[in-house]
């Protein structure tokens, strides 16, 4: 298929000399001495000509019954040889056209979807502390509120990544980024658990498409020599979207104040605030991404020559002007076109009904996404497409086990500490005393209490075993982790308590009475100080990553992506066995802030690898969260159990990654395909 000239509108075509720019630019005198209306503008856009065979496309709707269908094995090698023709061509455009400051606008833009992307896997496990008063959440129901969002962000990036190539990255980047925009806004607001659950999967459905299309989009804007660099840089959000995240529940959750409710039916307490604040940035890049173009490479591939040319020109222009050159002139005249695959698709006219015409649109659509994630297993991709998946399987098994595992381990050290200053009294016998202070972390056993009154107090992880209360009185009583074991109540008053029944475990009641008991869930929940240290681990494991962004984006292109990959990984593994060693709170967070930092390298190579090796980013993507979501079950349940076996298990898929990863080819030097 030959390249295109340009033309000018009265049919007569343009023939540039497509001289190449020098360093003091290149001025136009093709103006000079033409009359107006014959005047051509050298570089100034006039259309694309079509050759016979893309005429013959455009009317081939009106001409299906007579047209000769091709032989479709013949048309995709075709197609695809195109594809290989126009990588080559679209590089040296690319080159033209420059780095500057329409990359940098397009960095920051895209970098804000990438940042609501790293709020996201924060936003549940900061709110459950406080969430799960409000909703009454079990174990059970905190679990799946964890995952829910791995699950929702799995079929979004098979979905989205499928439909950025049937409708453009740009298009497409802002319907998911609206969706997860109204769901997170939706969730602040809900109030029961079902309700919050489908929120935030749905939310976890609209950002599961930003990583696989912002990574695709800006590399098609990037130079061979800039890609590797530039995209570890924009990598750097993700980590500025979980430190936006860690600082915004550290400033808003504990505040209490920030809340108000109607009545007992509706809420709205300062983890709903957090909640909201969490979908700005979200909101933020819809907002900028309206100002940018959609991909020049997207419209190639489909068919869509003038918008390519123009936004081209405009990268090249922009880029020129802030450089001091603007009299330098976009050169390019032509432009490789790709076969388009034949839409034989008969709408039935103006007789079909309007559904049944959208019926057939939407299940062409689907088809053709289909046949798109379809061609990354053809034979000569099979093999590479299968070792990317092992790579991110194995990768996103351990992270993400590890970095959810890691918290719950935390809490897991801090009880057995709490457990390990637990106060025990055998046999005490208290008269006549009036209890208005907190009574903590204490076990009482075999004793007796008489006309005592416990007023106005909290008691947490109070325990009292084969005691005796007669004539006492409770009242406006808090309690968490507190029960009564076999005790006798004789003549007791419960007023405004929340100590409801299933807290006296086989205990007997004689004349005593419950009157106005608190409303309210009847469960125990973690201790308001464990979030704090919440938000501190995660804050500092975000900022660990911090030199192991700028280190990959340095040396991506000095090293390569391979060497970057399966270095980190071999150093991860390492890092991660050490794990094991860290018996104390502080340890744990130090080893956990390395592991971070060192594999954030792996990451990174493996973004800019996939971008430049496959067009499956969006399946691999989906393929990391559902490795996400099994690492997570399979690690938690180890918890109080052991920490071997967890550190075991990602120690030994990150050596599994690395070693699949040195079977990939080098992209380094490249041009994207």
């Amino acid at each position: 298929m030959s390249y295109f000239n340009l033309y000018a509108q009265d049919g007569s075509y343009y023939r540039s000399n497509s001289r190449a720019n020098d360093d003091e630019g290149a001025h136009s005198d093709s103006t000079e001495g033409h009359d107006e209306d014959d005047e051509i503008y050298e570089g100034e856009y006039q259309g694309i000509p079509r050759n016979d065979s893309v005429e013959k496309a455009d009317r081939q709707v009106d001409g299906v019954g007579q047209s000769q269908f091709r032989d479709k094995a013949q048309y995709e090698g075709e197609r695809r040889k195109d594809q290989e023709e126009l990588a080559q061509q679209y590089e040296t455009i690319l080159q033209e056209c420059g780095h500057g400051r329409f990359q940098w606008t397009l960095y920051f833009v895209l970098g804000l979807a990438l940042m609501a992307d790293g709020v996201e896997i924060f936003v549940v496990g900061f709110v459950l502390p406080s969430a799960e008063k409000d909703m009454c959440l079990s174990e059970p129901n905190k679990g799946m509120l964890g995952l829910i969002v791995y699950l929702g962000m799995m079929v979004g990036a098979f979905v989205w990544g499928g439909l950025a190539d049937r409708i453009g990255r740009r298009q497409t980047l802002l319907i998911s980024l609206s969706i997860n925009s109204v769901f997170a806004f939706f969730s602040s607001f809900v109030q029961g658990y079902s309700s919050f659950l489908f929120c935030r999967l749905l939310s976890g459905v609209g950002i599961g498409g930003s990583i696989p299309i912002v990574f695709s989009y800006y590399s098609e804007f990037l130079a061979q020599e800039k890609r590797g660099e530039h995209l570890s840089w924009l990598c750097m959000f993700w980590m500025i979207g979980g430190i936006y995240a860690a600082a915004m529940a550290w400033a808003i959750i504990p505040h209490y104040g920030w809340s108000f409710q109607m009545g007992s039916a509706y809420q709205f307490h300062s983890w709903r605030v957090f909640v909201l604040v969490c979908a700005f940035p979200s909101v933020a890049a819809i907002a900028a991404l309206t100002t940018m173009p959609e991909s020049p490479r997207f419209f190639l591939e489909n068919g869509k020559h003038d918008e390519a040319w123009m936004i081209l020109k405009q990268v090249h222009d922009t880029n020129m002007r802030a450089k001091g050159y603007p009299e330098r002139v976009f050169s390019v005249t032509t432009i490789k076109t790709v076969k388009q695959m034949d839409e034989l698709v008969d709408m039935g006219g103006e007789a079909t009904a309007w559904h049944q015409r959208w019926r057939i649109k939407l299940t062409n659509l689907f088809h053709q996404v289909w046949g798109n994630f379809l061609t990354v297993f053809n034979p000569e991709y099979r093999r590479t497409t299968y070792m990317m998946m092992a790579v991110w399987f194995s990768m996103s098994f351990s992270y993400y086990g590890l970095t959810v595992w890691f918290p719950d381990m935390i809490k897991y050290l801090q009880k057995q500490e709490y457990s390990s200053r637990t106060k025990v009294f055998i046999k005490e016998k208290v008269e006549h005393v009036t209890f208005n202070f907190t009574l903590e972390n204490q076990i009482h056993r075999n004793g007796e209490y008489f006309n005592n009154k416990f007023l106005n107090m909290k008691m947490k992880s109070m325990v009292f075993e084969d005691s005796l209360f007669e004539e006492c009185y409770f009242e406006d009583i808090t309690s968490s982790n507190t029960f009564f074991k076999n005790c006798t109540f004789i003549s007791t008053l419960f007023y405004n308590t929340d100590l409801f029944k299933y807290r006296l475990i086989n205990s007997k009641l004689i004349n005593s009475t419950f009157l106005h008991n608190k409303e309210g869930c009847m469960l125990d929940f973690s201790d308001e100080n464990n979030a704090y240290m919440i938000y501190f681990v995660s804050f500092l494991g975000t900022l660990a990553v911090l030199p192991g962004n700028i280190v990959s984006a340095l040396l991506m292109d000095k090293i390569g992506r391979l060497r970057m990959l399966a270095g980190s990984s071999v150093i991860s593994c390492v890092s991660c066995f050490f794990l094991s060693f860290g018996n104390s709170e502080s340890a744990m967070i130090a080893l956990l802030c390395l592991f971070g930092g060192i594999s954030i390298a792996s990451w990174n190579a493996l973004d800019v690898l996939t971008v430049e090796l496959t067009t499956a980013f969006g399946f691999l993507n989906a393929l990391c969260k559902l490795a996400a979501v099994l690492g997570i079950s399979i690690f938690q349940s180890f918890v109080g159990i052991t920490k071997a076996v967890p550190i075991l298990f990602a120690s030994g898929a990150l050596a599994v990654g690395s070693f699949l990863a040195l079977k990939l080819p080098e992209t380094r030097g490249q041009v994207l395909q």
